[in-house]
């Protein structure tokens, strides 16, 4: 039964869900101390995948649709947005602009099923964009151009993977992350000894301390099987209204917690960008929910 308000239960869960979502640009941060991030990444999916693969069967979605999101949401997604964690934007504030992916996701799905874009698409657009342009004003040692680009091709990454996996069909996402992980571990893994090299993957895992094992458990457990399991168990329950607007916090959290654990200033024009960007958000997705009887 689907009711109007979540009960105080259910609404702890989504929000330990997006707590732990925000949080993890710290914990990434964290990591990377330690480990390359092309390898950081590629343990994440190891760990998500194994031993996860031999416990849930395979989701009804194609080998060439999980590789696909594999690529995505591996390579893609996450690695990008590792190394660009490694010292080129602060982790408040890639947990902020890395959400253009609902801009990305909304565009693409425009542009595959010829949709016309509405007004206030536009307009959260264009509170997004400005606020990224903000942000892109204020470069500086802790956040460079690149490591701004990094993020944004990041959240295009996340888009397509989105986009792959509506295509899927699959209702159940946890078995679906899972085995999409086979497909996002090893080109990982692969660019990790090509690019970052044997002996920096050597020095990391050799001085990879509980902190930094903590931080890829983090990764995999929490952040992608903990996370999608009651995401989408809350999903199933409730309806999407109630549920996908929660996923606005993200950024506060993350915010919040590079704040709180690594000292990143808030600035009065870093809140301004969050806010602009946290409006055109929340019009973007909340908006035709407003509109609505």
């Amino acid at each position: 039964m689907h009711a109007a308000t979540l009960p105080p239960r259910d609404l702890l869960l989504a929000l330990a869900v997006v707590a732990v979502w925000g949080t993890n640009f710290v914990v990434i941060r964290i990591g990377l101390d330690h480990l390359p991030p092309l390898l950081f990444a590629g343990l994440r999916f190891v760990l998500a995948a194994l031993p996860g693969v031999f416990l849930v069967a395979r989701p009804t979605a194609s080998l060439k649709n999980l590789a696909a999101y594999g690529l995505l949401i591996g390579a893609g997604q996450f690695g990008l947005l590792f190394i660009a964690l490694q010292s080129e934007i602060a982790p408040g504030l890639a947990s902020l602009v890395v959400q253009v992916q609902v801009f990305f996701t909304i565009g693409l799905s425009i542009w595959l099923t010829g949709e016309r874009v509405r007004g206030y698409q536009w307009a959260a657009l264009a509170l997004a964009v400005a606020g990224i342009g903000v942000i892109a004003g204020h470069t500086d040692a802790t956040t460079t151009p690149l490591g701004l680009g990094l993020v944004i091709l990041a959240g295009l990454s996340w888009a397509g993977g989105n986009m792959v996996a509506r295509a899927s069909g699959v209702r159940n996402m946890l078995p679906y992350v899972i085995w999409g992980g086979l497909f996002s571990a090893p080109p990982l893994l692969a660019l990790s000894l090509v690019l970052e090299g044997w002996d920096a993957i050597r020095d990391g895992l050799v001085r990879a301390d509980a902190a930094t094992w903590a931080a890829v458990l983090w990764q995999s457990v929490g952040n992608a099987l903990f996370g999608y399991a009651v995401w989408g168990w809350l999903l199933a329950r409730h309806p999407a209204a109630l549920i996908t607007p929660m996923a606005l916090l993200v950024p506060i959290f993350g915010m919040g917690a590079s704040a709180l654990w690594l000292g990143e200033p808030l600035p009065a024009w870093k809140i301004g960008a969050a806010a602009l960007v946290m409006t055109g958000l929340a019009i973007g997705v909340l908006y035709p929910r407003w509109r609505q009887p």
